[in-house]
């Protein structure tokens, strides 16, 4: 009878450990699969908002997590420069080297490419943080790209992915739910907005703030206020409170801002 190998058992572990090793090491195949896995997790990311139409789309993510996997192996190549045979040189010159600079300055620059994705839209709305947030976590995504993380990428690109995709009918249907509530409203003349108010309080909702965005009635515009309240624990249905809002001769419009 024929008997295995005392070490053969481990034999196929020992070439994964060793192909994994050779993976974490710097060379150009793994800095091909490093560059190729930073842009197929931002691509992932940019897929969703591209399909929404969002200012930040498939090519932009891609290219912010590929920018920053390049700096990080930019890094890591400068810091192997430091180990070769002169680097005896490099302490007599008293040369200092940070191979985290590079990330801090990737991060920052990103943070002014996700402040112009912010903008400031009708009724005191503001769209992009989810946008400018995402550019951020897709850099950092391509830093751990770059430095070989390949686990963290893999990982944090499906959280990413479901925290920016999946998780906004969820958000939205919470909003819906909780008894503050921001609602628009267009009147037929400013001094109607008594009887809103008067309405609202009726039903046992508590105003925290009025903000009127246009007094005069105008060929273009009604007479408009953004009201921030929170509903009586009875009646916290949105729905209920907008369609008792619509119902007023002096309403003209009314809808509920979800930001």
């Amino acid at each position: 009878m024929l008997h295995p190998a005392a070490g053969q058992p481990n034999c196929g572990r020992d070439n994964m450990a060793d192909a994994v090793e050779y993976l974490r090491s710097f060379n150009l195949l793994s800095v091909l699969l490093r560059l190729l896995l930073a842009a197929a997790a931002g691509g992932l990311v940019g897929y969703g908002r591209a399909k929404k139409q969002r200012n930040a789309g498939l090519r932009t993510y891609m290219l912010v997590s590929l920018g920053a996997a390049l700096t990080m192996l930019i890094s890591i190549y400068e810091n192997q420069m430091l180990q070769t045979q002169w680097h005896w040189l490099y302490a007599v010159a008293d040369v200092k080297f940070d191979s985290s600079r590079y990330a801090a300055q990737v991060i920052s620059g990103i943070g002014f490419l996700a402040a112009g994705t912010i903008l400031a839209v009708a009724h005191q709305q503001v769209s992009g943080l989810t946008s400018a947030i995402g550019l951020i976590a897709a850099g950092a995504i391509g830093i751990a790209a770059g430095a070989g993380f390949y686990e963290i990428v893999l990982i944090g690109a499906v959280i990413l992915i479901i925290c920016m995709e999946w998780l906004q009918p969820v958000e939205v249907d919470f909003k819906r739910r909780i008894h503050n509530i921001t609602v628009y409203v267009e009147l037929d003349s400013i001094g109607d907005l008594a009887a809103v108010t008067d309405t609202v309080q009726k039903l046992g909702a508590k105003i925290y703030d009025i903000d009127v965005e246009n007094s005069e009635r105008t060929a273009k515009r009604l007479p408009s206020a953004i009201i921030i309240m929170k509903m009586a624990k009875n009646h916290s249905s949105h729905s209920a409170m907008l369609s008792t809002l619509a119902e007023l001769d002096c309403v003209q419009g009314v809808r509920e801002l979800i930001s």
